[in-house]
């Protein structure tokens, strides 16, 4: 293997959690609202079916090619040609992916930093992810758990310190138009739970792997419960006006008032934000420089790391003119595209798979043809 390195299903479950949260959290109310209105709380509970749905098409895959992430067994399933150009489909994804979140990042970052030019911001980010990298998926794992509490305690402690400001009645009626609203704003954050997609790469390394399934799930339940509580509180304090805010969350945090001395506590929100930007961007980095490696058939990933690091920086400057239009594509289109990368190709490689075993009397653990002794 490229990657020797080992990791527990715990570590798996809080990467997971980190990859689906780091650019939900400060948006995930004002997309869901347009929709959901009120009941843009419900909207992750439905929503969550995707993500139980990605976790069963990769714990099956993974059953059938326990050693091999999707780059991998897709060429076994479709053959090498349709499996080596499905694998760089996935590579330029990756690469896309990463240059959306860090310009999602930047433009984030110069609210606080205004007089910071994008590039540098950019530049910085990944300059840091680029060292997690090269360490590898222990590493990753190891910043992983240390970055954790930085991302959950700021977000309990703002709930905390705002329930003095909430209005009750900003949620109800519950269901007052039907449940159609809110399963419309559960449509437009469904790509956020698409994200499930990365188990694939770390289900190979696990040292623990029958814990997967179940850590899976616990990771799946405390991406929607933090998104419901985080819903929850902007609709309770912000009311119908939520869905009008770029950063609701951000607008929240400014109700925050103890005393006239705790106050202007946005920074929290920005911890919270930059340790998740570091880990998701350090784990799909990580990604794209190991597939590549995987797709070329070389012995080590860490000489595309550098590349790619700068690759990186020019994507997520040129990925769009400005903040608005990016925001326009990830609502519209971009949920379609990402659901048919992330969802529809890795279900349909299961359908090959299942019918493949069933044509070759099932697959060993390498993804070969069983064979009978007669």
């Amino acid at each position: 293997m490229i990657e020797k390195g080992k990791i527990s299903s715990l570590q798996m479950a809080m990467l997971l959690y980190f990859i689906v949260l780091a650019t939900a959290i400060l948006t995930l109310p004002s997309v869901a609202g347009k929709d959901a209105k009120q009941d843009l709380w419900l909207s992750p509970i439905w929503a969550s079916l995707i993500g139980f749905l990605t976790l069963g098409i990769f714990l099956k895959l993974n059953k059938f090619y326990p050693n091999e992430n999707i780059i991998q067994y897709s060429e076994r399933i479709i053959g090498k040609l349709a499996g080596k150009t499905l694998g760089f489909i996935y590579l330029f994804f990756h690469l896309y992916l990463n240059g959306i979140v860090l310009r999602q990042y930047a433009e984030f970052i110069a609210n606080f930093l205004p007089k910071t030019p994008i590039p540098v911001v950019i530049a910085s980010m990944v300059l840091v992810c680029m060292f997690v990298v090269y360490g590898g998926v222990e590493v990753l794992a190891r910043a992983t758990q240390v970055f954790l509490p930085l991302f959950i305690l700021p977000l309990l402690l703002m709930v905390l310190l705002l329930l003095p400001d909430i209005e009750i009645d900003n949620i109800f009626p519950i269901m007052g138009n039907g449940i159609l609203p809110s399963l419309q704003g559960a449509t437009s954050i469904q790509s956020w739970f698409n994200d499930f997609f990365y188990i694939s790469f770390f289900l190979p390394f696990l040292k623990d792997r029958s814990k997967a399934r179940k850590l899976g799930v616990i990771s799946i339940v405390a991406v929607v419960l933090t998104m419901v509580i985080t819903n929850l509180i902007t609709i309770l304090v912000l009311g119908s006006t939520t869905q009008e805010y770029i950063y609701p969350v951000i607008s929240v945090s400014r109700y925050i008032s103890i005393a006239n001395f705790f106050e202007h506590v946005e920074s929290m929100v920005m911890a919270v934000w930059v340790t998740g930007i570091f880990v998701k961007v350090s784990a799909i980095y990580y990604v794209l420089t190991l597939g590549t490696a995987q797709c070329l058939n070389v012995r080590d990933y860490k000489p595309f790391v550098l590349p790619f690091g700068f690759l990186q920086v020019i994507v997520a400057l040129w990925i769009s003119s400005n903040f608005q239009q990016l925001v326009s594509f990830l609502s519209t289109s971009g949920i379609v595209f990402f659901f048919s990368l992330e969802i529809v190709i890795p279900l349909f490689l299961l359908l090959i798979a299942f019918i493949k075993k069933g044509r070759n009397g099932g697959l060993n653990s390498n993804g070969t043809k069983n064979q009978k002794n007669h």
